[in-house]
Parts: C-alpha cells; structure tokens; sequence
C-alpha cells in the first residue's frame, strides 16, 4: 500500500533542495547521520547511564555512547578528568532544565539574556517553565546592539544571583565569556553558557571557547554543529552528577541511542580540518551577505555580524516581520521572523526578521552567492521585480547547490 507519509517526505526533501534556507538554527546532515538515525538502535531501549543500565543487552550500545561522549571531549579540547559530559538530553531545553536543577534550589535566582534582546525562552521566560520555577532577572543589549558588561556587571551586583547565562540565539556578535566569568565571581555564581548557536563555531575555532570560564555548558547539536536534533551537556566534575540525575531519572526515560550515535557522527564529521574550513565560511559567507545587504539600505541590527547570523530591522520597509517573512517564502527564501532589541512590536508579529548562513554554507556557497542571495532578498522587499521571476532566480541558485550529503 502507498504511504502519504513517504510521499510528504519527497516533497519536503524538493521544498528543501529548491528553496534558500537561511534559518540560522537549521542545517543539512550528512548522509552518515541520516542513517544512522534511522537504524537499528531505534529498537533499543536502555535506562540509565551506560555500563549502569536497568535493560540488559547493552554491550554495544554503552560503547556507542562512550564514544560520543569521548569524541565531545576531542571536539571541544577539553579533559575528561575536569569535565562531565552527558549526551541523553533529548532537546536543548531539557539539557537547560537539567543544568538548573543540578545546580538550583527552586525559586534561586538566576540572570540571563532577554529573549526580546536575543536570548531564549529556556532563559527564564514567563511563559517558560524556566521562568516558572526560579526567579530570573534579564539583562540586554545597548541601543548599538551590542552586551555591555559594565551595565551586566552593575545589574548582577544588584540582583546577587546564584546562577548567571551567557549565550543567545539571536545575537550577532562574538560573546566574551571571559568578561561574563569576572562578573560570575564578583557575585559568587556559577556562569553556565548555553553555546547551542555557536557549538560549531567554537569546535571550528572562529569563536572563543567557553570551557576555559564556564562552569556549565549546553548545547544543542543541530545548528552549526551539524548534526542530528539532541543536546549535549558539559559540567565541571563536580556538579555532574546532580545534573546525570536531573536528566535521568529526573526528566527522562530512556535515552534516544539512535540519535546519541547520530550525534557521535556529527562529532567524528567535526574533527576533521574539512569541519573548520566550513566554520570558517559560514562567518565569511554571514558577513558578505550582512555587508550586501547594508549596502542595498536595510537596517542591520549592531551593524553587521561576528558570527552566523544577523537581525534585519525590516520596519523601515514598512513591513512587519511576519509580512517580511511570508512573501520571502513566496519566492523560495526561508527566514524567520524575529523581534529585535526595544521591539516595539509583539513576538508573533515582530519588526524584524533572522537570517543565517549554516545551512547555505554546508550547501557549498560562497561569498559572491551570499551578494547574489542579498540582491534577491532586497528585489523581492522592495518590489523590484514579479515574484514570479524572482522565484525562478531562487530556484536555479538552489539548484546549482543540490545537497546529497
């Protein structure tokens, strides 16, 4: 008998060949993770840490897990005997909730970035259940866009809390976790980073590590880390296993090996000196194509970008995000809408929209791509031409970069 599902499948795989996805938070795996995700371990079920399982049968899949976990800590250069490392974390917020809760008492307070200024809602958001179970101040950016950790550091001093986050999912520049871990010990906290964004820039060498000041670090592992939809969780020693028992069996059943291997896929693909030549374009390509777009008039939140991505303030377009977003889309341009810092707007109709190179990169583009990619984004805001024609434009670039992983 057909499947629907299986038919769906092909037409997302032609949506996503035919379309310039430019989703920071989105990617392409390599043929190897996909199969992998979709192998025999999707059959085993194993509660619990490996070698300390409630399932027998476990003898290759603990040495599937200890191998991801041993690849983390070549990835990221770090020890095995100052650090933990937990990969069962089944989503980037769950690795966040379990950092809290192997560190936290309920209601302790914690200081992180606003998700109006680039954070998250897992950074203690009302509508979060981060924000629900401890008490969160925020901190943002200045009206140029960028931290200023003199402001961070006065406001951390008022505020006296337990726990300070760095890390954003909106955030255009380079972090310093350095100055972060000086306004930690000023308070006496524990700085955690949540480096989801930016895992593939840090393990690429193109942006500053956290490991040297963090006590914490989580990271999702399917954004510019490339790999499967999973999270990692990276602990000093001795908050490991507080944060081990959060996850299981505090907020997990069994974990997910079909993807824990994915992930050590993506982590072997990492190691490679192929992964930081990728890295390294991904921040080419995101400032060629923020640098285009400045010069075709749109408004680049903090002026340009460090990293993966950039904020477009699409207001003056007389557009709102939404409407930015929508007709993007009918041409075969993918972003999302995002607010920008002091939006006057609300999330689900924001002033601007977000726009990122990973998955353009991982696709083979380059520097003139990224201008040609500008050009068209700025023809189809600004009603330079038929969407119709500009669709077509859209397709055969996305065509000259068909991914086959």
């Amino acid at each position: 008998m057909d499947s629907n599902i299986i038919k769906l499948l092909q037409l997302e795989k032609d949506r996503q060949n035919e379309t310039i996805n430019l989703i920071p938070s989105e990617n392409f795996v390599s043929k190897n993770v996909l199969t992998t995700l979709g192998s025999v371990l999707t059959n085993k079920y194993a509660e619990g840490k490996s070698h300390q399982r409630y399932y027998f049968g476990n003898e290759v899949v603990d040495k599937i897990e200890d191998e991801t976990k041993s690849l983390v800590y070549k990835v990221f250069e770090i020890s095995d005997t100052e650090w933990g490392v937990n990969v069962q974390a089944y989503s980037g917020s769950i690795a966040n909730l379990a950092a809290y809760l192997g560190v936290l008492e309920l209601g302790d307070k914690v200081l992180a970035m606003s998700l109006e200024h680039g954070g998250h809602l897992t950074h203690g958001h009302g509508v979060s259940f981060t924000g629900k179970l401890f008490k969160f101040e925020h901190y943002g950016v200045g009206k140029d866009g960028l931290l200023d950790y003199e402001n961070i550091l006065e406001q951390a001093k008022k505020f006296n809390p337990k726990l300070i986050v760095a890390g954003a999912t909106a955030y255009p520049r380079i972090i310093d976790f350095k100055k972060f871990k000086e306004i930690a010990d000023a308070v006496g906290a524990k700085l955690m980073v949540d480096l989801s964004h930016i895992a593939g820039l840090v393990a690429g060498g193109v942006h500053l590590s956290p490991f040297p000041y963090a006590d914490i670090v989580t990271t999702t592992t399917h954004k510019t880390l490339r790999g499967p939809r999973g999270a990692i969780i990276i602990s000093k020693k001795e908050l490991s296993e507080n944060i081990d028992k959060a996850i299981f069996p505090g907020l997990q059943g069994g974990p997910q090996l079909h993807t824990i291997a994915a992930i050590g896929i993506s982590l072997e693909e990492a190691s490679r000196s192929s992964f930081k030549e990728y890295a390294n374009q991904v921040v080419n390509n995101a400032k060629a194509l923020s640098k285009e777009l400045s010069n075709f008039g749109f408004s680049v939140v903090s002026g340009g970008t460090d990293n993966h991505l950039m904020l477009i303030d699409v207001t003056p377009l007389k557009l709102t995000g939404s409407e930015a977003g929508k007709k993007l889309e009918e041409v075969g341009i993918i972003v999302n809408k995002n607010m920008i810092p002091y939006d006057l707007r609300k999330p689900w109709d924001p002033s601007g929209i977000r726009i990122g190179t990973p998955s353009v990169t991982t696709r083979g583009m380059k520097e003139d791509d990224m201008k040609k990619i500008a050009e068209l984004i700025h023809k189809t805001l600004q009603n330079k031409e038929d969407l119709g024609k500009i669709r077509e434009e859209v397709k055969s670039l996305a065509n000259n970069f068909v991914f086959n992983g």
